[in-house]
């Protein structure tokens, strides 16, 4: 269901008041008089600045740029026999006076006995309690697919008016991308992103994608709850076969909506340490050629009462409206597992269920790759079938995976793989991390650098015969690990 459809069934449904938080009200604005327009609806409009408007007229209601005034001309003017809308843009700063405040609840218990509905716009809006029971919440002034495209071609045809000559080269699957990418910004944030791709090379093409990305990374690490992070290719991760595989045969069905199948919900990543879980959940991402954000479920957290539980929800709506993407949540078990809600007065047990009631009911083509190093910590709400589709162990790697971990690691810092032996370097890791490999590599680096000389085979030998694994250091926690997956058949990775 899209914004305006949303909107007509709210109005349809008789809400006094909906909450619209928006970053973009000029374009929610119009949404919602072409909906009034549509229906037959009177439309006002409301700003401080420019008082009181009905339809497009510039000419307002005298001196209704008074809050006080213009809820007082609101209720001369509600008519049970006619239906309006009424959109006000910031008006919920306005109530924190008592006199507003009172003389607009008057006015929504007397909208509900007419076909009137009212409307704040308004970023991230808090409302008071006396007024959150009359009013529905909505996100808006987000494009959809269709509107991206138009608003693709819009600049494009803008700057070729003004003179500058545009080179395209984007193939059709390459155009679905650059939508994809888009999706989730406001339209004035769309046509931002693509003047920055657009103005680098006078080009629009596949590499601004990276751009595009870029530009979102910003807007949402700004926010702080959800993260952006480039995907991998599967050429990034040694092993990982069945989970790739698993992965692959779930791809086609989460873009295609007229599937008789369910989009896939996610999976569920367990594994000794440092074993490319969160690698993983990256490559997943660029396996199925969706964006990955990380909510970062530890910065939910506020000190005011309400706040965590709100920050979650307006994460997981931010989700929603990114669909489709790969949501990771790396380390899940730290903060349910953290307390049980009997330190936190409730907060993680509260946050916890909005958590489950969302991965349960949700309906959108988001994917979740959640990652877990004690799986036993974890309440066994969230492990049951219908929260995640899959659960997978990722054990400490075999020789063959080693190696291969190696020469990723020696490729990547820009040294000859062949120049190695692998398969010695290989045997004299047994049972170590995928992480552990890597920092043998990086010691040797330092060690050449210090000595100034190669970094060679022996170089790196000598720091694997340095290093204490996890698998030395706390042979029992792997060990229950491993126990714990193997009798309850969890599928390898591998």
């Amino acid at each position: 269901m899209n914004f305006e459809s949303e909107i007509t069934l709210l109005i349809k449904s008789r809400y006094p008041l909906v909450a619209v938080d928006t970053i973009d009200e000029t374009y929610v604005s119009r949404q919602l008089f072409e909906v009034a327009r549509s229906a037959g609806m009177k439309y006002y409009r409301w700003s401080l600045t420019k008082g009181l408007r009905v339809d497009l007229k510039d000419e307002p209601f005298y001196q209704t740029g008074d809050p006080v005034k213009m809820l007082k001309l609101a209720a001369d003017l509600l008519d049970p026999a006619n239906e309006s809308v009424f959109v006000l843009k910031d008006f919920q700063k306005h109530l924190k006076d008592n006199v507003p405040l009172r003389l607009f609840k008057d006015l929504l218990n007397r909208a509900r006995e007419t076909r009137t509905t009212f409307f704040i716009l308004g970023a991230e809006l808090t409302l008071p309690p006396d007024i959150q029971p009359l009013a529905a919440r909505i996100a808006g002034g987000y494009p959809d697919e269709k509107e991206i495209l138009a608003e693709i071609n819009a600049a494009v045809l803008e700057f070729r008016k003004s003179g500058a000559k545009i080179e395209i080269d984007l193939k059709p699957e390459e155009v679905k991308r650059v939508i994809k990418s888009l999706k989730g910004l406001s339209l004035q944030q769309v046509r931002s992103a693509l003047n920055q791709a657009i103005v680098q090379d006078w080009r629009l093409c596949s590499r601004d994608l990276l751009e595009i990305e870029k530009f979102k990374k910003a807007i949402f690490d700004r926010d702080g709850v959800l993260e952006y992070f480039a995907p991998e290719g599967s050429a990034a991760i040694a092993g990982f076969d069945g989970l790739k595989r698993w992965v692959a045969d779930r791809k086609a069905v989460i873009f295609n909506e007229s599937s008789r199948l369910p989009p896939p919900k996610g999976l569920l990543m367990l594994g000794v340490q440092g074993c490319g879980k969160s690698l993983a959940a990256k490559v997943i991402a660029g396996e199925l050629e969706v964006p990955l954000y990380r909510l970062d479920l530890n910065r939910l957290y506020s000190k005011y009462i309400g706040e965590t539980e709100e920050n979650l929800r307006k994460a997981l709506k931010t989700v929603e409206r990114l669909a489709p993407v790969c949501l990771w949540i790396d380390e899940i078990e730290k903060v349910f597992a953290s307390s049980g809600g009997e330190i936190d007065g409730g907060v993680s047990r509260r946050i916890l269920g909005t958590f489950l009631t969302w991965m349960q009911e949700r309906k959108d083509r988001s994917f979740i790759a959640a990652t877990a190093n004690d799986i036993e910590s974890l309440p066994p709400e969230l492990l049951r079938k219908g929260r995640f589709d899959e659960i997978f162990f990722a054990d400490l790697p075999s020789a063959a995976s080693r190696a291969e971990i190696f020469r990723i690691h020696i490729v990547r810092r820009g040294m000859d793989a062949a120049a190695f032996d692998l398969e010695k370097l290989a045997e004299a890791s047994h049972d170590f991390s995928g992480a552990e490999i890597e920092q043998a590599v990086i010691s040797a680096m330092y060690r050449a650098e210090g000595a100034g000389g190669p970094v060679d085979t022996a170089g790196v030998l000598e720091q694997v015969k340095l290093a204490r694994p996890i698998s030395v250091m706390r042979p029992e926690a792997v060990g229950a690990l491993r126990d714990w997956a193997r009798k309850r058949d969890i599928l390898p990775v591998g």
